[in-house]
């Protein structure tokens, strides 16, 4: 996945360092993701799970300002 999202061949792949290997992995992943609509969802569903402190602009605009 890396060698075709990056443009290079097997072997140059492997001669990257870590964390540029695993940068390039991480967008390859997403990019192929955002291709389809099941994988769109997946990467929403993803990115809301690791959401820890709530959206509080969307919680008024739906259950109104508390008092």
């Amino acid at each position: 996945m890396v060698s075709q999202y990056v443009g290079i061949n097997i072997f140059d792949v492997d001669e990257l360092q870590i964390d540029a290997y695993l940068f390039y992995l991480r967008d390859a992943f997403i990019h192929k993701m955002n291709q389809t609509e099941d994988g769109r969802e997946y990467l929403e569903n993803c990115w809301r799970m690791e959401q820890v402190e709530p959206d509080r602009g969307s919680l008024r605009d739906k259950f109104g300002k508390r008092k």
